[in-house]
């Protein structure tokens, strides 16, 4: 199922498809916010959680994420932290913007397991994104008691710039304006995930997106997609490329470009990284 085709030869080839296709369906990962910048581990660990690190010992922000925290106070000085790198902090050294003056002038929709609202910071248009497992500048309620969400970053800004000692101060812990329980991420992590009204409506707009050109020379674009949740990106883009002769599957990761046999003659395998890969692009 791997393919160490000619490097030069697939750039070739996909620049070919992005100016030729009827319509891009990008499918994104986290290997495309890694290649932009956002890493979880290393130095920017270090960077932002040095004290997290010390006294629990966290390998990466992500693990630090489910840790029982004893206090709601340290809990929040934690993912305030988290969100504000993440979610409102520049970080993205060009790969999103470089993605989308690529297709900003094709018919294209974004569908991404990302939370971290890089695309819309980047220029893509928001009617044309679909973020299925939710995003770090919302919240809701953590029973939940309604399916609501509420975006965050005033207070996570006050988080962020007034907590001491690993604590925000009492009063920014944030609780549903509902019920009064505690506010949770609006992430998917279990069955208390709320899919608010807009997630609904992106969803719509996605499966119009796909109908809309059903037979048509559509480009599925995957971007940095792994094996955690192929059944959202991965599996679905085989699937429909498969079932459409005029379909083209282009697979962009570092270490994990490969496509069934079955397809190998609609997919464009390229292994490298993602952000390297797009300057060669452009």
């Amino acid at each position: 199922m791997k393919y160490t085709r000619d490097y030069s030869a697939e750039i070739d080839r996909l620049k070919k498809e992005i100016q030729t296709a009827d319509a891009i369906v990008i499918g994104a990962g986290a290997g495309l916010s890694t290649a932009a910048g956002f890493t979880y581990s290393g130095e920017r660990l270090q960077k932002y959680f040095a004290d997290f690190v010390e006294k629990y010992g966290f390998q990466d922000m992500y693990s630090g994420g489910f840790y029982p925290f004893q206090t709601p106070e340290e809990q929040w000085a934690y993912w305030s932290r988290y969100i504000y790198i993440n979610r409102y902090m520049d970080v993205d050294n060009g790969t999103y913007k470089r993605l989308f003056e690529l297709v900003k002038d094709k018919d294209y929709f974004v569908l991404t397991t990302n939370v971290d609202h890089q695309f819309q910071k980047a220029g893509f248009d928001k009617h044309r994104l679909f973020y299925t497992q939710g995003d770090y500048g919302l919240w809701q309620c953590s029973e939940p008691c309604h399916q609501k969400t509420y975006d965050n970053e005033e207070t996570v800004r006050a988080m962020f710039e007034q907590q001491k000692n690993m604590r925000v101060p009492s009063e920014l812990v944030p609780h549903c304006p509902v019920c009064g329980k505690p506010m949770s991420m609006n992430l998917r992590a279990d069955d208390t995930f709320v899919e608010d009204d807009g997630w609904h409506r992106a969803s719509e707009r996605y499966d119009e997106f796909l109908r809309r050109h059903d037979g048509l020379h559509i480009l599925f674009l995957e971007l940095g997609v792994g094996m955690n949740t192929p059944v959202i990106i991965k599996y679905p883009f085989l699937k429909m490329t498969y079932a459409n002769q005029k379909a083209v599957y282009a697979c962009l990761n570092y270490g994990e470009a490969y496509a069934p046999d079955e397809i190998a003659g609609q997919s464009i395998c390229i292994n490298g990284d993602i952000h390297e890969v797009l300057k060669k692009l452009a």
